[in-house]
C-alpha cells in the first residue's frame, strides 16, 4: 500500500485525535472511553502539538500518525483497517531518520505493539507496575539505537 507522509499542523488535530481514539480503543478495549473526544483534542493542542513533530500517513485522509520529539516517540497510531500494511513502519522511519536514539512507552498487555517495536529494532529496557501512568496499567519502556551505536 502506498501512502503519503506529511507533517501535520493544528488544523489536522481533530482528525488525528479520531485516529488515536479508534486505534487505542481497538487495541486496548479494557481502557476504551478513558477520555472524551474533547479531552483528546485538548491533549493534542496543549501537549502533543506543543512539544512534538506530528507526521501523518495519508490515503485520502489521515490513516495513521506519529508524534515524536528529541529522543522520544510519544504517540504512534494507525487506524485498525490500515494496520499490518507497513504504515506504522513508514511513520516510525520518520522518527528514526530524525533522531539517533529513540525511547517509547507501551502497555505490557499490548502484545501487537510490543511485537511491532521489537521487529523494528527496539529493545525492552524497563517494566513498571503502572502506578506512574494515568491508566494505572503496567507498561514497558523500549529503546532504539542503530546497530553501529550498539557496537561502539
Amino acid at each position: 500500500m502506498t501512502v503519503s507522509l506529511h507533517r501535520l499542523g493544528l488544523q489536522d488535530m481533530a482528525r488525528v485525535a479520531v485516529v488515536l481514539r479508534q486505534a487505542f480503543d481497538e487495541r486496548l478495549p479494557w481502557l476504551a472511553g478513558i477520555h472524551t473526544p474533547q479531552e483528546d483534542r485538548l491533549f493534542f493542542e496543549n501537549h502533543v502539538y506543543a512539544s512534538c513533530e506530528v507526521w501523518g500517513a495519508l490515503d485520502a485522509d489521515i490513516v495513521g500518525f506519529i508524534a515524536f520529539r528529541e529522543g522520544w516517540v510519544d504517540q504512534l497510531y494507525v487506524l485498525p483497517g490500515y494496520q499490518n500494511r507497513g504504515i506504522g513502519a513508514v511513520l516510525l522511519g520518520a522518527a528514526k531518520a530524525t533522531w539517533p536514539t529513540l525511547q517509547l512507552w507501551t502497555f505490557q498487555k499490548n502484545m501487537a505493539a510490543r511485537h511491532f517495536y521489537e521487529k523494528h529494532g527496539f529493545t525492552a529496557i524497563r517494566e513498571t507496575d503502572g502506578r506512574d501512568n494515568e491508566e494505572r496499567e503496567p507498561d514497558i519502556l523500549y529503546l532504539w539505537q542503530p546497530q553501529a551505536r550498539l557496537e561502539s
